[in-house]
């Protein structure tokens, strides 16, 4: 499988995120928490060097499972987390004041039992530009790097201006939004990365909770690709996601060992011209 540069590490281009492993909603202990922890060692066992994951999945509930299905980790694999948010009892999603930004990279830390992550992603909530409260985060990031808590520092639901002024500041190693067939809107941020050798990472790349369901593994085009091909829907929107840029990360999640091998599959299908023109004329 192609590699990408994603900080200090070279990591496939398909990895894996965690954010299913909770229950329904994020929120909650997984449905078989035995099947949670063998994905995770197969992913491995699968040549996965990459997984992204956060405390607040759950909370407290994919870092878990990650350390006592990984720990000890092969040297190669990078853990990936975010901070910029915690969940309240109920599971809704709260934002949080930077300075308690550094209390979560070290509840990270902690969790997973590193000394330090490869990468942490600085996830903005409601930010349409950068403003002060954005330099704050950034001032807690770059104090958590240059401490070494942390490898690089990754960008997580940003437009291409926070990625400018961020880049004014510090180096970043990830960029990491929602892209997909249907949602496209990150499109300047995924050129700004590509041109500037930053891995991009997208989420959503099947399906977002807040759109409709089946915008992405329902639409005719992707239906009528994977029956020509003989593949799953899933298989070729991710197959399309990955061709659109060498930069492109892959983190599908999934709690079922049997996508999580089909999703790693995706390495080996390689979209003929039409396919792909059609499929890319999708969100035209």
């Amino acid at each position: 499988m192609d590699s990408f540069p994603l900080g200090r590490f070279s990591v496939a281009r398909i990895g894996y995120g965690a954010i299913q492993l909770p229950g329904p909603g994020v929120f909650g202990p997984p449905r078989d928490r035995g099947e949670a922890l063998a994905v995770l060692r197969r992913a491995v066992e699968l040549g996965v060097n990459h997984i992204d994951t956060a405390q607040f999945y759950g909370p407290n509930v994919s870092n878990d499972l990650i350390r006592e299905a990984l720990h000890p980790y092969p040297a190669n694999l990078a853990l990936v987390s975010k901070v910029g948010a915690r969940r309240d009892d109920a599971g809704g999603w709260l934002p949080i004041d930077p300075a308690d930004y550094r209390k979560d990279i070290e509840a990270n830390l902690r969790t997973l039992g590193v000394d330090q992550l490869a990468g942490v992603n600085l996830r903005l909530i409601d930010s349409d530009r950068p403003d002060e409260r954005f330099d704050d985060q950034l001032s807690v990031m770059i104090a958590a790097r240059d401490d070494g808590l942390i490898g690089g520092i990754g960008l997580s639901n940003v437009t291409r201006e926070h990625l400018l002024h961020a880049l004014e500041r510090t180096e970043i190693a990830c960029v990491q939004n929602a892209f997909s067939l249907v949602d496209r809107s990150s499109a300047p941020v995924l050129q700004e990365c590509t041109a500037r050798g930053i891995a991009f990472v997208p989420f959503f790349s099947l399906r977002s909770p807040f759109a409709p369901p089946n915008q992405v593994l329902g639409h005719d085009l992707v239906q009528q690709a994977a029956q020509r091909l003989g593949r799953t829907a899933a298989q070729v929107a991710l197959a399309w996601t990955l061709s659109v840029a060498p930069n492109v990360l892959l983190i599908p999640g999934t709690s079922s060992v049997r996508h999580l091998e089909e999703n790693l599959d995706v390495a080996s299908i390689e979209l003929d011209e039409d396919t792909r023109e059609q499929l890319t004329a999708i969100a035209a």
